[in-house]
């Protein structure tokens, strides 16, 4: 029988992307909610929570009203020790429920395919020891991680954003990157992303012909980490 995670939408048409046939091949099932569809009150039957990306600051209640139900869950899934993927939004949101400071624009936004470095602590992680030292990753953001929960393990960081991965308690991970998006995804977005973009100092043109460049380095990048993640799901 599949292990099956909790995955927290902030938007209706959320998903894993390409994470979700990764997370298949090695055995570990998803159930996508959005969140203003209501979420559970409980991880109970759950193996694993994953917190998707989203517009607000992790604690605008007013705009997104399912963020205090969403961070229950994450302080459930530290509580109770079941592994926690957050990325961007939901990386913040578990920095957030740590004790962490999440601010806008306190740094310079990051859009399009970055690089990311591992921080020492990250050779023996088990879920980031799989990276390369460096690496490239989606990133589309404008509010930053400011400051780490005290008892938090800085993993990875970029020239712009100090904190791009990080661990609290024993298997919940937090993320600034985007293992799921692809180059493609990047092509699809509609005329107010793009200039969204291009109001932050980006030239939208450059930013999917790097994104075409690193493509390939990317994918592989990426299915390596999303891989491991299932795996220390499912063998648990």
């Amino acid at each position: 029988m599949a292990s099956t995670a909790l995955v927290v939408g902030h938007s209706k048409t959320a998903g894993l992307r390409r994470l979700g046939p990764w997370f298949n091949e090695r055995g570990l099932d998803y159930e996508v909610r959005f969140g203003g569809d209501g979420l559970p009150d409980s991880l109970d039957g759950y193996a694993a929570l994953i917190v998707l990306g989203g517009a607000p600051l992790p604690y605008e209640d007013d705009r997104f009203p399912w963020l205090p139900a969403t961070r229950a869950l994450t302080r459930q899934a530290l509580d109770r020790h079941i592994p926690m993927l957050g990325i961007c939004l939901g990386g913040q949101l578990l920095a957030y429920v740590g004790g962490g400071t999440v601010e806008h624009r306190k740094l310079k936004p990051e859009h399009g395919i970055t690089p990311i470095t591992l921080d020492a602590a990250a050779a023996d992680d088990p879920l980031f020891s799989v990276l390369p030292q460096r690496f490239p990753m989606a990133e589309n953001h404008v509010d930053h991680i400011t400051a780490l929960p005290s008892d938090a393990v800085l993993l990875a960081h970029s020239d712009r954003s100090p904190v791009q991965g990080f661990r609290l308690g024993d298997c919940a991970w937090g993320l600034q990157f985007h293992p799921e998006v692809s180059a493609d995804n990047f092509t699809a977005w509609d005329q107010d992303d793009i200039q969204d973009v291009e109001h932050d100092g980006f030239d939208w043109n450059e930013l999917l012909e790097r994104n075409a460049g690193y493509d390939a380095e990317n994918t592989r990048v990426s299915a390596r980490f999303a891989t491991r993640f299932a795996d220390l799901v499912t063998e648990r």
